[in-house]
């Protein structure tokens, strides 16, 4: 496995010469940048970035990896995954684990949509809202998989192509490359669906800190959330994202109409979490 290599190759293509101020004129065979190009963009010799795309040279110094970065013209979370890719490698601690903390926290929020997913999209925990909004979870707890290829899940996505894009950058943003989770992943994904085949192809990269989503859901319609992701400081790499929206707007009054449904939309989907709270956690 060249993960580095393959980054490499996928931004020289994606890159055109007069993105850099390069010539771009004459009979090209490559959609990008020739690699001798990136070379004298990033100021090292030819056979050394060859070595680089190759696997053969598989330790770059930190100059090295911003002069690529620069050359590529690769913003923060791009140039973040790139020194990633090239970093000594440990193998990735994969847990399953949700502090009774946490736990405790999702419960509280009954009118406030909260989930914990590890970094391949597995939703470890999540609240009865969030439940409500994302119905395929009591089907399938990896919203990754459930957004490719459950046809639900999809149609509650009226811009999916735009979300597609933002979810698949932030999955090779976070995943550990390393990861058996997400190899099985990423190769169930790539053969059932096109869509996220053609997607992945273009190693975009993209942290979701932030950002709103735009929901048709079945029961209040179509409606908007900001959300705001936290990484939770135990080392596990899970993260909790928390839906909102302004208070007295539309996309609040939504959220209050669904809360008040939102068992019943559980209950409805498959089975609801278990007596006495309102968070359902992943058992595998």
């Amino acid at each position: 496995m060249n993960a580095l290599g393959d980054f490499l190759r996928a931004r020289r293509a994606a890159t055109r010469p007069g993105d850099v101020g390069m010539p771009s004129g004459g009979v090209r065979r490559v959609p990008g940048l020739r690699r001798d190009e990136v070379a004298v963009l990033a100021g090292m010799s030819t056979d050394y970035y060859v070595r680089l795309e190759q696997g053969r040279e598989r330790n770059p110094s930190p100059e090295v990896l911003t002069a690529l970065g620069r050359a590529f013209r690769l913003d923060g979370d791009a140039l973040a995954h790139l020194r990633r890719l090239a970093a000594t490698r440990h193998p990735p601690r994969d847990t399953d684990h949700v502090s009774a903390g946490t736990r405790r926290l999702l419960d509280l929020w009954r009118d406030t949509p909260a989930l914990v997913q590890n970094r391949c999209a597995d939703v470890l925990a999540y609240n009865r809202l969030a439940g409500a909004i994302h119905p395929s979870l009591a089907r399938d707890r990896n919203l990754l998989r459930s957004f490719f290829l459950d046809p639900a899940e999809r149609a509650l996505f009226p811009r999916w192509e735009e979300s597609a894009r933002i979810a698949v950058a932030w999955l090779r943003a976070e995943a550990d490359p390393d990861s058996a989770r997400l190899t099985t992943l990423v190769g169930e994904l790539a053969l059932k669906s096109p869509d996220f085949a053609r997607l992945w192809a273009h190693h975009d990269v993209r942290v979701k800190a932030t950002g709103q989503k735009t929901f048709r859901h079945p029961v209040v319609g179509d409606f908007a959330v900001d959300y705001e992701t936290f990484r939770l400081e135990d080392g596990t790499g899970h993260t909790l994202t928390v839906y909102h929206a302004a208070p007295g707007s539309p996309d609040a009054d939504a959220l209050a109409l669904l809360s008040m449904h939102g068992p019943e939309v559980v209950a409805e989907q498959g089975p609801q979490p278990a007596q006495g709270s309102g968070v359902t956690h992943l058992h595998r």
